[in-house]
């Protein structure tokens, strides 16, 4: 076992990709003080409390008050490109971002403006030599099966080269069994070549990580830890090799596990299941994925070739091309 304390320099140099992270959840606070003063809008908290949460619900409500302060494209822009920083800082080699068009208020019915600020962002950022990104939009699980259809039909008219995958998060245990609510829609979105993420697994239990693979067709899902709760959805992932986008800091600050000791991602890895690990939202977490890595490597002991194969699966669980996978796996093994 590698009891060593965890190096993060050379943890930044894993070649790897981030497969479970929302652009929402990368403002800083200092930004977001800043434009809260601009157009005069109160802050929930105080500033050096603002990421205080106190759960999942608190967190979401958060989410739409943030976004709600972007009004322009060029903010949306300038918060592509900061996340392509974030990432370069970081050592990550290329993300799959999620956002979800619900949480902005000022860009309601214009997802198409939406994508072609965030897209002239990170087309700027890679002309500047940072990492690529795909955009995974996201509906909300509280929206209708109608709301979803017309989400998809809008992303299959637009085909944007950007955005890459269907995705759909929110609080589980609020909106109840969503599955059914929603596969017609995740069923149109493959027919039409998007990728699938699902979040479940996290106030859910196993019984979303299934419905994520057997009614939504999940590519992969995000988070679904609780899937340790129940030995046959085990067999299931482990089976048909859905990946899971892991977040560690994220499920114990949230409160799904008390400390990372509990945290099941290792089992669930020992027992074949594909994981790679994730910062979710890293500015209002206060992580980094080098400190995702770090964390685990310190809690199970992990040595090189269990990093490696962490690393590996995030980058055959994204939805890069084919060029960036080969790249970063050619890296990889030079690591």
């Amino acid at each position: 076992m590698n009891t060593a304390t965890p190096d993060l320099t050379r943890l930044r140099a894993l070649p790897r990709a981030e497969v479970h992270v929302h652009l929402e959840g990368c403002f800083e606070a200092a930004m977001l003080a800043q434009w809260a003063a601009r157009f005069n809008e109160p802050m929930p908290r105080p500033i050096e409390r603002l990421f205080a949460f106190e759960g999942l619900a608190d967190f979401l409500h958060f989410l739409d008050w943030a976004c709600g302060l972007v009004r322009t494209p060029e903010e949306l822009a300038q918060a592509a490109y900061a996340f392509s920083q974030r990432l370069a800082a970081s050592g990550t080699g290329y993300a799959d971002l999620i956002f979800n068009p619900t949480h902005w208020r000022h860009w309601q019915g214009r997802l198409p403006a939406m994508v072609d600020a965030l897209d002239a962002g990170f087309r700027a950022a890679e002309q500047d030599g940072l990492p690529p990104v795909g955009l995974c939009v996201s509906l909300l699980r509280t929206q209708s099966a109608d709301a979803a259809a017309e989400l998809v039909d809008l992303l299959v008219q637009l085909r944007h080269p950007r955005v890459v995958a269907l995705s759909i998060d929110g609080n589980e245990a609020a909106a109840g069994r969503t599955g059914p609510r929603f596969a017609e829609a995740f069923r149109r979105a493959g027919a039409a070549g998007l990728k699938r993420t699902v979040h479940a697994g996290e106030s859910s239990g196993p019984e979303g990580v299934r419905d994520a693979v057997e009614l939504l067709g999940a590519d992969r899902i995000d988070h679904g830890v609780r899937a340790i709760e129940d030995p046959q959805v085990i067999d299931l992932l482990v089976q048909r090799q859905i990946p899971l986008g892991i977040c560690p800091t994220s499920n114990r600050v949230l409160g799904v596990y008390p400390s990372i000791d509990v945290h099941p991602i290792e089992r669930l890895r020992a027992a074949g299941v594909p994981v790679s690990i994730n910062t979710d939202d890293p500015a209002l977490l206060g992580t980094g994925l080098e400190h995702e890595y770090a964390l685990c490597q310190k809690a199970f002991g992990w040595p090189d070739d269990v990093l490696r194969a962490v690393a590996r699966t995030s980058i055959d669980a994204s939805f890069a091309n084919d060029d960036v996978k080969a790249s970063l796996r050619d890296a990889l093994g030079r690591w």
